[in-house]
C-alpha cells in the first residue's frame, strides 16, 4: 500500500509529510541509517499518548455524565490500552507502513504488539501537530469509536481494590499496603510491577502502565487467592 493509499484510508492527508514519515519510522531504522535520533517516532508516541487520554477522557465525561472519577479513568484505560491501540493500527494497516531496521524486520516487528501500539500514537500526534487538535479528534473519534462504543456500552469495571478491603475490613481490622516491586521500560512508557501486602504478608502481584493498574491487578489475584 503506497502512502497515498494508506492516508485515504485514515481518512487524513498531511500537509507536512515528513510528519507521517516520522511517526512510521522505528528507532531500529534510525540505527541502521545512522540518522539522528529524533528521526525516529519515539517523541511523537510520547505526544500522542497525551492528545489520546485527552480526547478519550472528552468523549467518556461527555458521555458518561454521572460516571465517577475512578470508573472514568478505568473507562479510559480499557479504551487506550496497548492491545486496543495495537489492533486499530493492525486494521489500519500501519504495520505495513512502518520503516524498520534489518533485525526487526526479521524478527517480526511488523506484527509487535509494541510497534503498533507506539506507531498509532505517534500517526495520532502527527495529525495533531499537522492539522490541530481538531483533526486530532475527528481522526481519533473515525478509528476508536467502535472500541469506545464497546467499552462504555458495557457493565463498570471492577474495582479490585475496593472490593479487596471491603472484603478484608468486614472481617476485622487489617492493613493493605501495595508495593511497587519494581519499574522496567523508558520514562515516556514504563511498566510497573506491584504487590498488595496483608498484614505484612503477600497475597497478590500485578503489573502495568500505571501504578493504579498494577495495583487493581495485583489487588484481583488477592481477592481470587481468598475466595
Amino acid at each position: 500500500m503506497s502512502r497515498k493509499a494508506f492516508c485515504e484510508k485514515i481518512g487524513y492527508t498531511f500537509t507536512d509529510e515528513e510528519l507521517l514519515e516520522t511517526a512510521l519510522t522505528h528507532s531500529s531504522y534510525v540505527k541502521d541509517m545512522e540518522l539522528a535520533p529524533d528521526r525516529c517516532n519515539e517523541r511523537l508516541e510520547f505526544l500522542g499518548d497525551a492528545v489520546l487520554d485527552a480526547v478519550t477522557a472528552k468523549i467518556i465525561f461527555d458521555r458518561l455524565p454521572e460516571a465517577s472519577e475512578g470508573a472514568m479513568t478505568k473507562y479510559r484505560a480499557m479504551i487506550v490500552k496497548g492491545k486496543s491501540l495495537a489492533a486499530i493500527a493492525q486494521g489500519l494497516g500501519i504495520g505495513s507502513q512502518l520503516r524498520l531496521g534489518r533485525g526487526e524486520e526479521m524478527y517480526g516487528g511488523r506484527s509487535r504488539v509494541s510497534n503498533l501500539e507506539n506507531a498509532m500514537e505517534a500517526v495520532i500526534a502527527a495529525v495533531f501537530l499537522d492539522g490541530g487538535f481538531e483533526e486530532a479528534e475527528k481522526f481519533i473519534r473515525r478509528h476508536f469509536s467502535a472500541k469506545i462504543d464497546d467499552v462504555l456500552s458495557g457493565k463498570p469495571p471492577e474495582d479490585h481494590k475496593s472490593a479487596l478491603q471491603e472484603k478484608l475490613q468486614a472481617e476485622g481490622p487489617v492493613t493493605i499496603k501495595y508495593e511497587t516491586v519494581k519499574e522496567e521500560g523508558p520514562e515516556h512508557d514504563k511498566t510497573f510491577f506491584v504487590r498488595v501486602m496483608i498484614d505484612g504478608n503477600e497475597c497478590g502481584r500485578g503489573s502495568g502502565k500505571s501504578k493504579k493498574e498494577a495495583e487493581q491487578q495485583a489487588a484481583g489475584m488477592a481477592l481470587e487467592k481468598l475466595g
